[in-house]
């Protein structure tokens, strides 16, 4: 049987009551990041770019210097967007250039071309996304999706990637891995009744509560408060905006040979997770197989701010 004491390879967490706020990237802890130091959160701006696929919209705040630290490139976990990440893009805009796209298919940016794209395929377009901005090096940050899409940009392009940030890696047993390829992201279509509505929905609340979603029984429970009406309706909306095209950023990290791509990794990697991060419980793991990495894992009772410090702690040393 699958269950979170197995499922990752390591050593699962004792279940503790928690509340969505430890877990989610919000607007409130957007405005809670500055909110701490007494100052207004700094503004994020919103842009397009054009690529071969189309146009691909991102986030960004914070103004680069000839002299001060390299832009940091920011992927977000699937199935949301760049919007997800506002908070840590007003953090990390005060000290640098932040930028936060919306990965292929999801947000506001255009889907991807191949009906069946692998990481190597998403690493290759954040690449020309970098070529249209401008961007010669960056350091990278990326949360369980985009961790693994900055995995092979950082495999492929060493000498574009200063300092790589691994938020949560998906780093599953192989039959995990193969049960959530079958079951995990399922094509969904609109249907004359609304019932893909109530499937978001569910599919969000689920996400919140169990791990995977689908494994809904005292084993695969998080231990968490569900989230929020307001928050778990703005994930929702995210998602019907994906869901055409969801699913393959999803089964392409399935589908990806982690463990063995992970030694290839030479540049120097932060391997992180928050504490309610149900991915947090690879992070040993997964540094123990990048050469030159160090581990954190955020306690829950951490928040946005917390996490932008350690990460720019890391990437300032």
């Amino acid at each position: 049987m699958l269950t979170r004491r197995t499922m990752m390879g390591g050593t699962a967490a004792t279940a503790v009551p928690l509340t969505a706020s430890a877990f989610s990237d919000t607007a409130a802890q957007a405005a809670e990041t500055k909110s701490n130091k007494g100052a207004k959160p700094m503004d994020v701006d919103r842009a397009f770019v054009r690529i071969e696929e189309g146009l691909v919209h991102y986030r960004h705040a914070g103004e680069g210097t000839t002299d001060g630290p390299l832009p940091l490139y920011m992927m977000h976990a699937g199935p949301g967007s760049s919007k997800g990440l506002t908070g840590l893009v007003a953090a990390f805009g005060e000290t640098r250039r932040s930028i936060a796209p919306d990965t292929l298919g999801f947000g506001e940016s255009v889907p991807p071309t191949p009906e069946e794209p692998d990481l190597i395929y998403y690493a290759d377009s954040v690449v020309r996304i970098w070529d249209m901005l401008g961007l010669d090096k960056v350091d990278v940050y990326g949360g369980h999706t985009g961790a693994n899409i900055g995995m092979e940009i950082a495999i492929a392009h060493p000498d574009r990637v200063r300092k790589l940030v691994f938020d949560g890696v998906a780093l599953f047993d192989p039959a995990l891995a193969a049960d959530m390829l079958e079951n995990y992201a399922p094509k969904i279509k609109p249907q004359a009744n609304g019932e893909h509505f109530i499937w978001a929905w569910n599919f969000m609340r689920d996400m919140g509560l169990y791990f995977p979603y689908y494994m809904r029984d005292k084993e695969h429970y998080l231990g968490k408060e569900p989230w929020p009406t307001a928050s778990l309706h703005s994930s929702v909306m995210e998602v019907m905006k994906a869901l055409d095209h969801y699913y393959k950023g999803y089964n392409a990290v399935f589908r990806h040979k982690t463990h063995d791509r992970l030694p290839l990794v030479t540049v120097p990697t932060f391997c992180m997770a928050h504490e309610a991060d149900p991915l947090h419980t690879s992070v040993e793991e997964a540094a123990a197989l990048v050469p030159n990495s160090e581990h954190l894992v955020l306690p829950f009772n951490s928040g946005t701010q917390d996490k932008a410090d350690a990460i720019i702690k890391y990437l300032d040393a």
